[in-house]
């Protein structure tokens, strides 16, 4: 068991946490998508919290953390998504003028423990937009008929 320690405490707290920007639009892309993981990384080193795996989608972020018991999930949460949106929008100042000043990331979040199905979980994150593009492909609209091989109306 891969235990950590305090002074007198030793833990495995673990959590995948999901969250998303305010009305979960698609504004994590190339540029904004590396700084937004550089930037939520530097806050985690901050607070002694090890990110297992992480992945940033195109409109929300699958986190798999280690999070000391010193600290709550929620309070980690209100410390990441308030400091990491102040963080944004001070290095992307264009943002402020399309999606508000200081709000980037909606109220609520994810949050499940994690106990002897980490591997899955951390394997989840890691293959998580492997398995969206993949979906994408699948809900395409289809405008020739496979069945028939004539074309579908597009009404």
């Amino acid at each position: 068991m891969d235990n950590n320690s305090l002074s007198h405490t030793k833990w495995t707290c673990k959590y995948h946490i999901v969250f998303a920007p305010k009305f979960r639009r698609k504004v994590i892309y190339k540029q904004i998508r590396q700084d937004v993981g550089r930037i939520l990384s530097e806050l985690c080193k901050r607070k002694g919290i090890e990110i297992i795996a992480a992945e940033c989608m195109p409109d929300h972020v699958h986190m798999f953390v280690s999070i000391p018991p010193k600290y709550s999930v929620s309070e980690i949460m209100g410390y990441l998504k308030g400091k990491s949106s102040l963080m944004i929008f001070d290095r992307h100042a264009n943002l402020k003028y399309k999606y508000g000043n200081r709000h980037f990331w909606c109220r609520g979040y994810f949050v499940d423990t994690v106990g002897k199905n980490a591997k899955k979980i951390e394997e989840y994150v890691q293959n998580q937009l492997q398995e969206d593009l993949e979906y994408d492909q699948m809900s395409l609209k289809e405008y020739i008929d496979p069945f028939t091989g004539e074309p579908v109306n597009k009404a």
